[in-house]
């Protein structure tokens, strides 16, 4: 899950090294903390938080594969 999310993260800003996922799992759920270099978060959350939705939404869609709960958090 988190190389997934890295790969459509690192596509969408300009300082791809300084993406940092903090993924927790237990049985049932997944919560992936992302954090981006301060002048991205405006391309990772989009205009009227869209980009966000959809990234939240594709990573729902893989999890749902996995019979598991997925919970994207953009830490600013």
């Amino acid at each position: 899950m988190k190389e997934i999310l890295e790969t459509i993260l690192r596509n969408l800003v300009e300082n791809p090294d300084q993406i940092q996922i903090t993924e927790t799992e237990n049985e049932k759920e997944i919560v992936l903390e992302v954090k981006v270099a301060e002048a991205d978060m405006g391309r990772v959350i989009g205009r009227q938080g869209k980009v966000a939705s959809s990234i939240r939404t594709i990573m729902k869609s893989i999890a749902g594969k996995e019979k598991k709960k997925i919970t994207v958090e953009f830490i600013g």
